[in-house]
């Protein structure tokens, strides 16, 4: 039996959900009106509910973020949107709060765990799929051996990030944000400090580093893997960005959709997509040329490689060459490629002296010269990106594909009477039958020909195909208008019928797992149902969620990424400064860089 594969986007908005699903998505994340990950990104549960209807046309499944913490005085606003959450039509919560397993228990809906359950190890895997989740969010920051160990260990299904911003910390447990500015990245409010620029200084003051974007990575580009993560049990491909804009989605899917499709269609029948449908048309994905701070695979193959964007912690864009000279009204480039084409009101970026992304729209393009307002900073030798392509953007707008579910219909002619029964790729069936009581058609064959012709035509999100034309006596002229009458009748009545979706794996709850000691505040415990819980299966002691003590000597990071091994002063690389320990400066705060070279880990602290 085929191995059903997902692709699953992001929705900031149910519209941009839905263009997700024109683009080839199998399932949209989005959230509802509370307890999401991105406080920007709330939706009301009409939204939802749209949403819903329109994705399950499809077979696509809709997954709400319920996966902040919840704290007590929450539980009962959290119960309610659950239920609400289920009634709009949601097919599975994202949980990194294990609270809202409880508080979903009457509900028929399936539990995802959250990447920001950090689940990196077998171990912890077992542990979170025995409280009764139906599939586990893997972290980022893992390889593929990493992978197979733990889809050898659990049953459940497992999600894992293909593409976009990736968070330079163990997912779930990054506390730098609350510490920083109160606002918490498991409450879905993350300031983002890794974006920010920070000095390196060692232990005697000595600076290593000036004005740079030590903690941000790269994008998450796995165009090419997808393979070696289906093969290493991965089912779900899941596309960060629910704060990014329709047009990002729109390509990054269409990208991926396709490359999903190239896998399926080479598999032999081992793979097949978990949704119904086919994308018809529409542009030409180009993934370069959307919002990226430049493309990492991270530790897919266990190694390092360089993974930070620490010169560009916003998107650059497409390096498009450099400038030539500086004019009266703008610039000549010097491009990298000669096939390069600007358009008007392309978004070119810069870094400037001080190391922070200098912007601005070019107004006239004219070859390579063009015309722009004067810009603080810019020289001849000067690198220059595009962010945003005018001209690709137009294209993304405009030329928009369209899903389509594949029918198909078998037509006879019998007694003076047309019946039409068509089949959906799902297995909907639908019939019709109407008198066709038309006079003797003169040219049997050209009318045959018009038959299929007619029938063949795309009614609704249908397109339909004819496998069989039967005629019994004398074969009646049928006008078009006849015809399209039968084919959107046809439309109609599938519409009717629920698509037969492929069912989403539910979770079971063990109770075998045991848990060994106490539970520090990496646990994120934040209410009575979570100590509860971690009591229940063994925990000796329970200390509550950093966002609730802000606990002293806490560790606000843990990562495989090392600011030392990116600027090359690891020991390994035979440069290891002298005065550790080593500490980021910024704003007057101070925060302390240790690395275990043991497990290959940096921690930030204080």
């Amino acid at each position: 039996m085929s191995k059903a594969l997902e692709l699953l986007a992001p929705a900031r908005t149910a519209e941009i959900g839905i263009a997700a699903i024109d683009c080839g998505a199998d399932a949209v994340y989005i959230a509802g009106p509370a307890f999401g990950a991105r406080q920007a990104a709330g939706n009301s549960l009409e939204d939802i509910e749209r949403l819903c209807t329109y994705a399950h046309r499809f077979g696509a499944k809709i997954y709400a973020t319920v996966n902040t913490l919840v704290y007590e005085n929450e539980l009962e606003e959290a119960r309610t949107l659950v239920k609400d959450l289920e009634k709009a039509g949601v097919d599975a919560l994202i949980v990194q709060d294990p609270a809202v397993l409880e508080l979903a228990k009457d509900t028929s809906l399936v539990m995802h765990a959250s990447t920001q359950c950090a689940i990196r190890t077998p171990e912890k895997a077992r542990f979170t799929e025995s409280l009764g989740y139906g599939r586990l969010v893997l972290e980022r920051q893992l390889s593929l051996e990493q992978i197979k160990a733990i889809r050898a260990a659990t049953t459940a299904e497992l999600e894992f990030f293909v593409h976009g911003a990736l968070c330079v910390c163990y997912s779930g447990q990054c506390y730098l944000s609350e510490y920083l500015t109160g606002r918490s990245a498991n409450r879905g409010a993350c300031a983002q400090p890794c974006r920010s620029l920070y000095n390196l200084e060692d232990a005697s003051g000595k600076v290593l580093a000036r004005n740079k974007a030590l903690l941000s990575l790269k994008d998450y580009n796995l165009l090419h893997r997808l393979r070696d993560l289906a093969e290493a049990g991965v089912v779900s491909f899941k596309i960060e960005g629910r704060l990014k804009g329709e047009s990002y989605v729109r390509n990054v899917v269409k990208a991926y959709s396709e490359a999903l499709d190239a896998l399926v269609e080479a598999s032999a029948g081992k793979y097949r997509r978990a949704s119904f449908g086919w994308v018809k048309g529409g542009f030409t994905p180009n993934l370069d040329k959307t919002f990226n701070r430049g493309y990492t695979e991270l530790f897919l193959d266990g190694e390092r490689g360089a993974w930070s964007s620490m010169e560009a912690p916003k998107s650059m864009g497409e390096h498009i060459g450099t400038v030539k000279r500086l004019t009266r009204d703008g610039l000549v480039l010097a491009p990298e490629s000669l096939d390069l084409h600007l358009s008007n009101g392309d978004g070119l970026a810069f870094v400037s002296k001080d190391g922070s992304i200098v912007g601005f729209r070019a107004d006239v393009c004219d070859g390579f010269s063009i015309r722009c307002k004067r810009v603080e900073g810019l020289k001849e030798g000067v690198r220059l990106y595009r962010n945003v392509s005018a001209a690709f953007e137009k294209e993304l707008a405009t030329n928009r594909p369209e899903r389509l579910l594949a029918a198909d219909i078998r037509f006879c002619i019998k007694d003076g009477r047309a019946t039409a029964t068509a089949t959906t790729e799902d297995g909907r069936a639908a019939r019709t039958e109407t008198a066709a009581g038309f006079d003797a058609a003169r040219e049997p064959e050209k009318m045959l020909e018009t038959v299929k012709v007619q029938l063949q035509k795309t009614s609704g999100h249908y397109t339909f195909s004819v496998s069989a034309v039967e005629v019994e006596g004398t074969l009646p002229f049928m006008p078009a208008s006849f015809l399209n009458g039968i084919r959107r009748s046809l439309a109609e009545e599938l519409d009717k019928l629920p698509v037969n979706a492929l069912p989403l794996q539910r979770g079971a709850v063990g109770a075998e797992v045991r848990i060994q000691g106490p539970l520090s505040y990496k646990a994120n415990a934040a209410n009575s149902l979570d100590r509860t819980l971690y009591e229940s299966r063994g925990a000796s002691a329970v200390e509550d969620a950093y966002e609730l003590t802000h606990r002293d000597g806490a560790e606000l990071m843990r990562s495989k990424y090392c600011v030392r091994h990116e600027l090359g002063l690891c020991p390994k690389q035979g440069k290891a400064p002298k005065a550790e320990p080593l500490y980021l400066i910024n704003g007057g705060k101070r925060l302390r860089l240790d690395f275990h070279c043991n497990d290959c880990e940096m921690t930030v602290g204080l």
